[in-house]
């Protein structure tokens, strides 16, 4: 009876809520075993402009392979999370093979802009509750400098002529004015948490806080010759060291024609290229296997917001994941949000009154780097590195998400 009252509660969304039912252990919890990342490294300048999404992502899946401690032939699926690929089912297929995953793998691709890589670990983690899998890979990449982000112009009239639908075509500078204009964000607000965001980035990366999270790659150089030779990348690249409100303020509007106009690229996440990896699995299948285990994915809630102001998705999804979960704001120990702009992330923390020095302790997409795919990946890697250092339980990820959207999600370290 004890047994079908567990298997219950694993079925039951919302059965089993608050901070004593989140950190208990059962055999049949959806846990991490492995959480890795790339460097992150500025698109078209940085250590990967050479390379390929294809070769990227090869090194990604050849690294988490050779982290995992696991026989990847026992991986039930793997879900690839990436937003901007022209083949990207082709790309994930092939580059998993070239990696040395056996061809009875399979393989699938999603993208929900800049939560993909969280979905990712959200549709593995689904599966494995659900008792298709007993283990599965999940991966998050973009390569900003091999695939740029293009607008995109609808042909339909029953699009143009319905104004949200239309707003979802708008460039996202756009939405980040929209944010400052509509809630009253001040310049001055989004320079000090941007300056903020680089100097504890500056910190973290000098004090060696990065160095569990990170993997160093073999990254492709192509010489103006035509040559292909091969370097190690193995640190963040896009990390501006003494970043101050002051130098921010002097920056220009990156988007004057939009008012306030107080984007600019001091504020704003950086185009970057990089990739992560979450290994996850029935936390019996990890105890049989001797395998270490990081933390378990409590949830994951997702809502739809107006396009226009899509920034403020976390202010949405952070209340409902907190919810699902049973837990209050002081339950959580550390926040990671993505900064997609400082006009998003300064509405975010005020609106919700999250105590800053909670959230993004070691930086986040303004300092290092957003790859829209990679990110909801990364943020896992980087908060339960950073959970495990401070010896914390409770980590919280979210992000905004192009077109009206925003994602959350709850893990809780081991």
């Amino acid at each position: 009876m004890e047994r079908v009252k567990q298997l219950v509660s694993h079925l039951t969304p919302g059965s089993a809520k608050g901070l004593e039912a989140v950190q208990a252990k059962s055999p049949d919890d959806v846990v991490i075993t492995m959480a890795i990342r790339t460097p992150m490294c500025k698109a078209k300048k940085g250590g990967f402009k050479d390379t390929t999404s294809e070769e990227l992502l090869v090194e990604v899946f050849k690294q988490a392979v050779a982290h995992s401690s696991f026989d990847a032939g026992l991986l039930g699926d793997i879900t690839v999370g990436t937003c901007l690929p022209k083949n990207p089912v082709h790309e994930a297929r092939s580059a998993m093979l070239a990696a040395g995953i056996p061809e009875h793998v399979p393989v699938q691709v999603v993208n929900r802009f800049c939560s993909s890589g969280l979905m990712a670990v959200t549709d593995i983690s689904n599966k494995i509750r659900a008792g298709q899998i007993e283990a599965g890979l999940a991966i998050g990449i973009e390569s900003m400098s091999q695939n740029s982000e293009g607008a995109w112009t609808p042909n339909s009239a029953a699009v143009n002529n319905h104004q949200p639908a239309k707003d979802c075509c708008m460039p996202m500078g756009w939405t980040s004015e929209n944010v400052a204009g509509e809630f009253g964000v001040s310049r001055e607000d989004m320079d000090a948490f941007a300056a903020l965001s680089f100097q504890r980035a500056e910190h973290a990366q000098k004090a060696g806080y990065f160095k569990n999270e990170i993997v160093p790659i073999d990254a492709i150089v192509r010489g103006p010759d035509g040559s292909v030779t091969t370097k190690v990348v193995s640190q963040d690249d896009g990390i501006r060291y003494g970043t101050t409100k002051e130098s921010l303020s002097k920056v220009k509007p990156a988007f004057p024609q939009w008012k306030p106009a107080q984007t600019t690229g001091g504020n704003a996440s950086q185009v970057t290229d990089g990739a992560a990896a979450v290994l996850l699995m029935k936390r019996s299948k990890a105890e049989a296997l001797g395998l270490k285990v990081l933390g378990k994915h409590v949830t994951t809630a997702v809502t739809g917001l107006s396009p226009r102001i899509m920034g403020i998705g976390p202010r949405i999804a952070i209340p409902m994941v907190l919810a699902q979960a049973g837990l209050s704001q002081n339950d959580i120990d550390l926040f990671e949000i993505n900064e997609a702009f400082a006009s998003m992330y300064v509405y975010c923390v005020k609106t919700l009154g999250l105590d800053i020095e909670k959230v993004n302790v070691n930086g986040g997409a303004i300092a290092l780097g957003h790859p829209l795919g990679c990110t909801g990946a990364r943020q896992i890697a980087t908060g339960l590195n950073e959970l495990a250092r401070r010896d914390g339980k409770i980590l919280l990820t979210s992000m905004c998400i192009g077109g009206g959207q925003g994602a959350a999600a709850i893990f809780v370290r081991d």
